[in-house]
């Protein structure tokens, strides 16, 4: 198997089998979601898109942020942390960010398409080696200045090839991470240092967030792997 990254200037260039990383904290968060009940996350670009597919879909929740915080008119900012207090069973959700969505929405050419953090890390290698795939690109949906969604990547590539990675390097380096910063400033209520708990947590949910286009819409879901080994 063959590796290669983008980020989100490029990623609309990725073909075949793409994995688009958002680790703090809008693939933790879905995660999450899924965990407490969640039947479909649809991922958007914009608020204002956020808000109109709300009222296109009878009971649905969004959520998300700009700037790291939750919009008017969202029910959910981007917490693993809130998220987990909610019971969403059964619920569809919307959800926008200013990193992971948009690797998802710009990675326009690729084949199979999965949304990954560190809470799906298993999940996702096995999913994927049961597609048979030659070739994975990893979308790298934060800036230069926060090495954490690479350092996932790594870390799914080292799985890949068989590898037994610690996972504390790579761990390290979310909390070295300048997102992670503000998540350790107590005058920043918005941004819970329980977060960078949660979002580290490696393998905390069984399943992989495989992304797919239905008609207008582009509609994330939680599937069980095979069972087999990574």
């Amino acid at each position: 198997m063959k590796f290669k990254y983008a980020m989100l200037e490029d990623c609309a260039t990725a073909t075949g089998t793409v994995i688009v990383i958002d680790v703090i904290r809008a693939f933790t968060t879905a995660a999450y979601a899924f965990q407490v009940g969640a039947e479909s996350i649809n991922l958007v670009s914009s608020v204002d898109e956020a808000l109109t597919l709300k009222k296109k879909i009878p009971g649905s929740l969004v959520m998300g942020e700009v700037g790291g915080l939750p919009p008017h008119g969202f029910d959910f900012g981007n917490s693993p942390t809130q998220i987990l207090e909610q019971d969403l069973k059964g619920k569809h959700l919307i959800q926008r960010t200013s990193a992971g969505t948009q690797g998802a929405v710009r990675s326009v050419n690729a084949g199979a398409m999965l949304a990954a953090s560190f809470v799906v890390a298993q999940a996702t290698v096995r999913y994927i080696l049961g597609l048979y795939a030659d070739q994975v690109t990893f979308v790298i949906t934060g800036n230069e200045k926060n090495d954490e969604d690479l350092a996932c990547a790594e870390y799914l590539e080292a799985l890949f090839k068989k590898e037994t990675p610690d996972p504390a390097p790579f761990l390290k380096r979310v909390y070295e991470s300048k997102d992670a910063a503000v998540h350790l400033d107590p005058l920043k209520p918005g941004f819970p240092e329980t977060d960078l708990d949660y979002c580290t947590r490696v393998d905390a949910c069984n399943f992989a967030m495989t992304v797919s286009r239905q008609k207008d819409r582009l509609v994330m879901r939680a599937v069980r792997p095979w069972a087999g080994d990574v």
